[in-house]
């Protein structure tokens, strides 16, 4: 059979328009502790000029089945597959949401990844303590993090008035969250992408690496505080369009 020179640039349109109809689109974003959906905004307002479709999990940091289910429902929404990202203690309730036959890939930014059978309070507990972190003992059943060193542990790289913000308007986690033990870690079935923050304060360096490392994840390392995905937001969306073109079902 001949093909024509006009026939053959149909054909590669064709196959063209189905990698682009194959591409996730919809982008699904999970908070961590000590701060809420806001702090995507940056993010946020990138990927939708960038054309895709986001929502944020406005989960509240009851715990990590309370956490899931927030995070499921926000899926259920979704019109074909997703990527679903998450910042700190979200990359825990991502492992878990990640299960979803609706996933295509993970983003862990400054992330848990827990595996199956783990806790993240025995997770940090191989590392040594930061001086800098803020993270308090429980108080009826709830962790803050101290204001006093909220700007300097939780989000160094952010203006001063922005943190103190941050700091007052934090969303405190339950303590059950650091007991936990979870269950099969999406991550094992999943493409996955970690984004480690060189300069954090809260969540072990070491151990992002460690977790990024043992997930087989594509990583990039961005110097920065624990708030990376908003003191180097573009960057952080990068990385996520990145998994979007890269992650089909």
């Amino acid at each position: 059979m001949k093909f024509t020179y006009r026939s053959m640039l149909i054909i590669a349109a064709l196959l063209m328009s189905t990698i682009i109809q194959a591409q996730v689109k919809n982008i699904v974003l999970v908070h961590g502790a000590f701060a809420d959906g806001s702090g995507w905004k940056k993010v946020y307002t990138i990927l939708t000029q960038r054309g895709y479709n986001v929502s944020i999990v406005g989960n509240p940091n009851t715990g990590p089945e309370d956490d899931v289910a927030a995070t499921n429902r926000v899926l259920d929404r979704q019109q074909g597959s997703v990527i679903l990202v998450g910042h700190s203690y979200g990359g825990a309730i991502i492992s878990v949401a990640g299960n979803s036959p609706k996933v295509a890939g993970l983003v862990y930014v400054a992330a848990f990844a827990p595996d199956k059978g783990e806790a993240l309070g025995q997770m940090l507990s191989g590392y040594p303590p930061d001086p800098k972190s803020g993270i308090l003992p429980p108080v009826n059943g709830f962790v803050w993090y101290d204001i006093q060193k909220y700007h300097s542990g939780f989000c160094a790289d952010i203006p001063k008035k922005e943190a103190a913000f941050m700091a007052a308007s934090q969303v405190p986690v339950a303590a059950s969250a650091f007991t936990y033990v979870f269950g099969e870690a999406a991550w094992k079935s999943k493409p996955s992408w970690h984004i480690i923050a060189t300069e954090d304060h809260s969540l072990p360096t070491n151990l992002q690496r460690f977790m990024a490392k043992r997930a087989n994840g594509r990583t990039t390392e961005l110097k920065g505080s624990h708030v990376i995905f908003i003191s180097r937001a573009k960057e952080v969306a990068d990385v996520i369009e990145a998994a979007a073109k890269a992650a089909t079902l």
